[in-house]
């Protein structure tokens, strides 16, 4: 009854989970639940011996030399399934006969040692009587009288020797012993330290339960506060995802839209500065025109100088006359069309602002996020409410749960079972006393008969004297002697005392360590456990059928040990879902899909958004008619292209000056260099105006070119770019909203589903944590019975039994002996001749 209520409080325990899932993968908005509050558990489930535990490992050894075979399960399944002694015959059937063979051949070497164990307490006493008979007679060494003989001293010293060897192993075997005697009681008193910690961490195990409960329930808080953090942010949430996924067609018919208002701004410049630069060139040219004239008059009239007419000068001259005809413009800009008309219709197209026309259709669009808000307050206020109920929910199930009862009644039981070890722990104390004395007292028996030894040893060595005769041996010679008697006299009357005492343990402690310890060990044992049918002829599982009454359920011992070893939680261990399946309370999904009901039904109509109105779109029709396509670009172009002047001015300047010096010193001389000084002077002043302003020229009529090109088709794809946008916002926005709203949908069930999978994972394995239980299994078998009790038996019978076996050669050598310390009554006495 006991047991199974504390099944039901660790099934209520682990009351928040079902069966385990693989762990479930959120979505990019990855809750925080922290770490479920855990206390750390006293009992450490290991025992190190210490320097002893040598000698355990050199019995377990031994007792691999006794016993090599493998852990029969097999064999002890079949003799637990079987019937023995319903009748006579029973054990005459060939199954049974197979089964007691079996049995026999696995503990063969139990059996032969425990027959020599008997063979030894049988024929020891029989021989010590028939010695101690024998000996009355002056027979078996009894008549003291001792022959001389040449290699006694040789005898002597190998007796003693051997004597001496044997006491000293029978010491070491009596030592051990004695250790593992007062190993035993230190660990026992011992003991009460760690059932106490046992007893702490289930009262832990009990008490912090609730607590990881609540923390559980507590932590769907966690998971509200997120979704309603996201339910009020629905206009960067929601509202972008759409702004965003509309905006992949809608920006860019918008950008463009704004690049060309840019356009009809830089045609207007370009415009202006064709008609500025070409009224500068064509003023330019004129008055160039009338300078080049005058130079080339001037510089005519100072050829036609007498000086020129030298033979000298005559062919300078004649070269310069003929280069005056390069003293001329080039480009004729006076013939190049206008362009007022273009510029006049550009400048009506801008006074309609395109750019503002444009930004207003991005703010329009910008303020999507605040039009989901204000569509949404209605049905975001009814999510919200529904939030609350599941919490409510979820609380006022677990009120409904009595875990506080069960957890009472338990920790009752607990602390009566607690009680109940304290008030019978002095009991075993003191049976514990008694089982220490009586194993002192058997040791006691072996030191006496080994002080017999070294005394007769000592006092025999001691007190020889090789001179004397052995009816003239001293007092300590003879006192040693007899004490090597007085120790085989002991021997006699105490080894079979201590071989029944040896074979008993043997038997016991031997059989406990093959069959339970270190099956225990390796999990074999509970597999024997868990043979199907085996504790119970109706079950195919035992513990299943004790907790559910279910013996089909997979539930293994072995399973069981293991999870609680590595701490899982009990509900996962026990597999308590069978008892009791909380699908109920981790079954949220009424209330997630009532959450994504409500969020499926969200409306949004955005078709208030206008990008580009009527008037924006007049306008760039406007501009795409406004004549810029008619110019003449290449007449412009092939003016442009050409230079100012038929020559580069400085370079015929550079030239005139170099020809004036080959020219006799001189007025004429002097005149040509001041001319080419005023050419020079044409060049800076006139000539270099021109040009920039035909690089202004060059730049404005390429670029309206570019514009022009197309205009129309460049237009109307943006107005169709517009259009189609606007239409997307109109009639299919919808469609887009769905799949942003199913995305947004999926984000706030997600982490309810997150939180469910939490709670899961959790409960297995950390929420009622049952490595309690484990470590209660593995004190009492492993640390108590196997640690404790069954390798210092173990210990103490290897010891006591190897001093007893070498009772019989120090029997045999300490007679021996003593007839070389002993005063003799007779000796041979020789004649001399």
């Amino acid at each position: 009854m006991a047991v199974e209520l504390c099944l039901l409080l660790l099934l209520f325990c682990g009351s928040t989970i079902s069966e385990v899932q693989p762990i479930y993968k959120p979505p990019p908005g990855t809750l925080d639940f922290g770490f479920v509050p855990a206390k750390t558990y006293d009992t450490g489930a290991y025992h190190e011996p210490g320097p002893i535990g040598i000698l355990f490992k050199v019995v377990h050894a031994f007792l691999y030399l006794v016993q090599p075979n493998p852990f029969p399960q097999d064999l002890i399944r079949k003799l637990a399934q079987q019937k023995f002694g319903n009748s006579q015959g029973d054990y005459q059937k060939p199954e049974n006969v197979v089964l007691t063979l079996q049995a026999i051949y696995y503990e063969i070497g139990f059996i032969v040692s425990a027959a020599l164990g008997l063979l030894f307490i049988l024929l020891l006493p029989l021989v010590g009587l028939c010695f101690c008979m024998c000996r009355c007679c002056d027979n078996c060494g009894g008549e003291m009288h001792q022959r001389q003989k040449k290699n006694a001293d040789c005898q002597r010293s190998c007796f003693a020797t051997f004597l001496f060897v044997a006491s000293l192993i029978i010491s070491v075997g009596v030592l051990c012993a004695y250790a593992a005697n007062q190993h035993l009681t230190s660990q026992v008193r011992g003991a009460k330290k760690l059932v106490n910690s046992n007893f702490k961490d289930l009262k832990v195990f009990l008490n912090d339960t609730p607590a990881q409960i609540d923390y559980l329930v507590s932590q769907y808080n966690t998971t509200k506060d997120k979704a309603l953090s996201d339910l009020n942010n629905v206009g960067p949430l929601l509202g972008s995802r759409v702004q965003e996924q509309l905006g992949k067609e809608v920006r860019p018919a918008l950008d463009a839209a704004l690049t060309m208002a840019g356009a009809i701004r830089e045609t207007k410049e370009a415009l202006e500065n064709v008609s500025v630069s070409v009224e500068v060139l064509q003023e330019g040219t004129e008055r160039l025109h009338a300078n080049l004239t005058d130079v080339k008059m001037h510089l005519s009239n100072t050829l036609n100088d007498s000086a020129c007419a030298a033979a000298q000068a005559a062919s300078t001259c004649n070269i310069i006359r003929n280069s005056l005809n390069q003293l001329n413009i080039n480009a004729n800009f006076s013939g190049l069309p206008g362009v007022s008309s273009q510029l006049a219709k550009v400048n009506d197209v801008l006074k309609i602002d395109l750019s503002s026309l444009v930004q207003k259709g991005y703010a329009a669009f910008n303020d999507t996020p605040d039009l989901v808000v204000n569509q949404t307050k209605n049905i975001l206020s009814d999510i919200k409410n529904v939030l609350e109920s599941i919490g409510s929910n979820i609380s006022n199930f677990t009120k409904a749960l009595p875990v506080q009862k069960i957890i009472a009644d338990l920790t009752v039981y607990l602390t009566q079972s607690e009680a109940y070890v304290q008030d019978y722990f002095p009991v075993v104390e003191q049976y514990d006393f008694y089982r220490w004395l009586g194993c002192l007292i058997l040791c006691c028996m072996v030191v006496l008969i080994v002080i017999f030894y070294y005394l007769g040893l000592l006092c025999g060595t001691c007190g020889y004297d090789k001179h004397a005769s052995p009816t003239t041996r001293g007092c300590i010679s003879n006192t040693g002697g007899n004490f090597l008697m007085a120790g085989v006299g002991f021997s006699f009357l105490f080894s079979w005392v201590l071989m029944i005492v040896v074979v008993l343990t043997f038997v016991t402690g031997g059989n406990i360590e093959k069959l339970v310890c270190e099956p225990f060990e390796d999990k074999t044992l509970f597999k024997v456990l868990d043979t199907p049918y085996l504790l119970n002829q109706h079950w195919k599982n035992y513990l299943s059928g004790i907790l559910f009454k279910n013996p089909n359920i997979n539930l293994t011992f072995e399973k069981v040990y293991s999870d609680c070893k590595e701490n899982k939680g009990i509900y996962t261990s026990l597999h308590l879902e069978h008892l009791f399946n909380i699908n109920e309370f981790l079954n949220i999904s009424m209330y997630t899909e009532d959450v994504a009901l409500r969020i499926e039904h969200i409306q949004i109509n955005l078709s208030k958004i206008i990008l580009l109105d009527e008037i924006g779109k007049e306008n760039l029709l406007n501009f795409s008619s406004s004549g810029i396509e008619g110019i003449n670009f290449g007449a412009y172009l092939t003016e442009i292209n050409k230079s100012v002047t038929k020559v580069d001015l400085l370079s015929f300047a550079n030239d005139l000056e170099a020809r004036a010096d080959q020219l006799p010193k001189g007025a004429l001389e002097n005149a040509l260099k001041g001319h080419a000084n005023n050419i020079r002077m044409i060049h800076s002043q006139q000539v270099v105006p021109l040009e920039q302003a035909m690089s202004t020229l060059n730049q404005s009529i390429r670029l309206l070119k570019r514009t022009s090109s197309e205009l129309m088709v460049k237009v109307k794809n943006v107005i169709s770019a517009v259009n189609a946008a606007q239409l997307l916002i109109n009639n299919n926005a919808s469609q887009v909203i769905v799949q942003e709203t199913k995305k947004y949908m999926d984000t706030i069930v997600g982490y309810f589903e997150q939180y469910i999978e939490w709670v899961k994972e959790s409960i297995a394995m950390e929420v009622a944590a049952c490595k309690p239980i484990a470590n209660v299994i593995d004190t009492a078998v492993d640390i108590f019975l196997c640690s404790y009790v069954t390798d210092s038996v173990n210990t103490f019978w290897f010891g006591l039994g190897g001093s007893s076996i070498f009772l019989i050669p120090a029997i045999i050598f300490a007679v021996k002996l003593s007839k070389y310390y002993r005063r003799m009554d007779t000796e041979d006495v020789y004649d001399e001749l």
